[in-house]
């Protein structure tokens, strides 16, 4: 994994890249093997890529309601 600034591109990804990328951090952790150094940066990336996920979740929570409240 190259080092990334947790924040650096995460806003411009869509859910499914965020997510992706979430799974593929998980994995690393989950592995084991890591630096210390290395486990913080993969863990706050992880926590930013999840913050992308629940922003688009709840994009798409708020279009729902909206459409449920549109007269047809």
């Amino acid at each position: 994994m190259t080092e990334q600034k947790p924040e650096s591109d995460v806003a411009a990804l869509s859910y499914e890249e965020a997510r992706e990328q979430l799974i593929a951090v998980v994995g690393r952790l989950e592995a084991g093997g890591a630096s210390l150094e290395e486990s913080l940066a993969l863990w706050e990336r992880g926590e930013a890529l999840a913050a992308r996920c629940e922003e688009w979740l709840e994009g798409a929570r708020k279009r729902l309601a909206a459409a449920r409240n549109q007269p047809l």
